[in-house]
């Protein structure tokens, strides 16, 4: 005889009219968007249908059986920023239903949220920033154009958006400096080495006029057509770049600069000199390479020592 299925816990039709008033209040109030919406109906449907299997509803629930569920669910293998979000999609949700008087206290006024920590900006090691840098066809207009740019972000981390969208008056070839308006509009002298002088100078003398064939730009790097790089066409070069060159490592807009400022540390960079190079206007956010460093070091250590 064919075992019985069990039958889906359903949700008890208050929390679902609870839930449902609740996503009204935040279209109608706040102008939510559709996909916010989704993200806390589905957290709080989740929550309604552990709630029933307890015998629980959403009004009669307390912080121990809250506390219950979040802990199911990071067993489950729910990441910190996942049990963040539904947390917050809960507060929200007991907080509305205290203003409305259907309930008298918050089940999530004493839930301390996850600590989520900052994720490790992912960099590139020196041999893997050496393969991508040879990677362009230097003997063609457009790969030395790509080798300037790439010797470029690396010599001074500036951002992607920064880098094309530089003008030729703010590249000093004289004093070595390239002039940024950063975030905020902060303006920056950041220094670019002899290497990276040499090659913009050559990009300068022979791939520009050849790429603009008599066009007029204020843009440092141009395209075929004689307009400046965007960001997305820059950020395809890199990466059809690192797979030509067998770069492994995973990548971002901002690989070229995370390395810039890692490779800086690991060879005895201030802190405070990386952070005005990078342009950052609060040292805690510079900080965060420090922990990159740290974990370089200890990967070495691990790797030469003999008790690693």
């Amino acid at each position: 005889m064919a075992a019985k299925k069990s039958r889906p816990v359903a949700i008890k039709p208050e929390d679902q009219g609870l839930i449902e008033i609740f996503l009204d209040s935040l279209w109608v109030e706040r102008g939510v968007s559709d996909h916010t919406l989704t993200a806390y109906g589905a957290d709080l449907k989740g929550v309604a249908v552990a709630l029933n299997k307890q015998g629980k509803g959403l009004c009669s629930a307390a912080r121990d059986n809250l506390l219950d569920y979040l802990a199911q669910r990071v067993e489950q293998g729910v990441s910190p920023r996942t049990t963040a979000r539904l947390l917050s999609s809960l507060r929200r949700f007991y907080q509305y239903l205290l203003r409305e008087g259907r309930i008298e206290q918050d089940p999530t006024a004493q839930i301390d949220a996850p600590k989520l920590g900052r994720p490790l900006p992912k960099s590139l090691t020196e041999e893997d920033v050496e393969a991508l840098l040879n990677a362009p066809d230097i003997g063609t207009a457009l790969g030395l154009r790509d080798r300037s740019m790439l010797e470029l972000i690396y010599a001074s981390g500036l951002r992607v958006s920064e880098l094309v969208g530089l003008t030729l008056s703010e590249v000093s070839m004289a004093q070595g400096v390239v002039r940024i308006f950063g975030k905020g509009g902060k303006e920056r002298l950041v220094p670019m080495g002899e290497e990276c002088l040499d090659w913009l100078q050559s990009y300068k003398d022979e791939a520009r006029p050849e790429l603009l064939s008599g066009k007029i730009s204020d843009a440092m790097f141009v395209t075929r057509r004689g307009e400046g790089m965007t960001r997305q066409a820059f950020w395809y070069l890199i990466k059809r770049y690192a797979l030509q060159a067998g770069v492994k490592s995973s990548l971002s807009p901002h690989t070229m600069r995370h390395a810039f400022a890692t490779h800086l540390l690991n060879h005895g960079a201030d802190l405070r000199v990386l952070q005005m190079l990078l342009g950052h206007s609060d040292l805690s956010t510079t900080q965060i390479y420090t922990h990159v460093a740290r974990e370089r070091l200890k990967s070495l250590h691990a790797e030469h020592h003999p008790r690693g």
